[in-house]
C-alpha cells in the first residue's frame, strides 16, 4: 500500500445517493425478471390467491393445528419467499462485483454521480476483491449501519467493507 498516494475521495452523502439510484435500478429489474412468473401463472403461484377477503386475512385466520391447507399455504409462502430472496441477492451480489470490477469500475448509481472504486493504489479491482467487498456490507450493516457511515469521518471515506476490502470510492477525474 502506498501511503503517499492522494485522492479526490467520494463522501458519504455522494455514496448514499449513488446507493439509493443502484436500489431504485435493482427493484426495477427484479420486478421485471419477476413478471414472466406472474403472466405464466397468474397470481396462482402467490399462496394467498384462494382466499376471498384478503383485507380479512390474517395468521389467525388460519388454523395450522388442524388444516392441511393452512400447513400448505405458509410453506407455499415461505418457498415462495425464500426462492425470491435468494434470486434477489445473487441478483444484487453480481450487479455490484461484476460492475465494479469491470472496465467502468462504478455501478451504474457510481457512474452516475461521478465515484468509482479502486484499490488503495488507484487501479481495478478485482471480481473477488468487490465480492469480498459486497459481501463484507452485510458486517458493515449488522453493526447498526456504523459501517456505512464510517465513509463519513473516516481519513479516506471508507466504510468498514471498503477497509475490510483494501479498496476506495473516489470521484472520477
Amino acid at each position: 500500500m502506498n501511503e503517499n498516494v492522494q485522492f479526490g475521495y467520494a463522501g458519504f452523502w455522494k455514496r448514499f445517493l449513488a446507493f439509493i439510484i443502484d436500489q431504485i435500478i435493482l427493484s426495477i429489474v427484479s420486478s421485471i425478471l419477476i413478471l414472466p412468473f406472474i403472466v405464466f401463472f397468474g397470481l396462482s403461484f402467490l399462496p394467498f390467491t384462494h382466499i376471498k377477503e384478503l383485507n380479512e386475512f390474517s395468521i389467525t385466520s388460519i388454523n395450522l393445528q388442524n388444516s392441511t391447507e393452512g400447513i400448505v399455504l405458509l410453506s407455499s409462502f415461505v418457498i415462495v419467499i425464500t426462492i425470491f430472496s435468494i434470486g434477489f441477492t445473487l441478483l444484487k451480489w453480481l450487479y455490484f462485483a461484476l460492475m465494479e470490477s469491470s472496465a467502468k469500475q462504478a455501478t451504474l448509481g457510481k457512474m452516475a454521480l461521478g465515484i468509482k472504486v479502486v484499490d488503495l493504489n488507484g487501479n481495478r479491482i478485482s471480481f473477488g476483491k468487490a465480492t469480498g467487498r459486497y459481501f463484507g456490507k452485510i458486517i458493515s450493516a449488522l453493526i447498526l449501519y456504523i459501517g456505512f457511515m464510517m465513509a463519513g469521518w473516516t481519513v479516506r471515506k471508507q466504510a468498514l467493507h471498503d477497509i475490510m476490502a483494501g479498496c476506495l470510492v473516489i470521484n472520477q477525474e
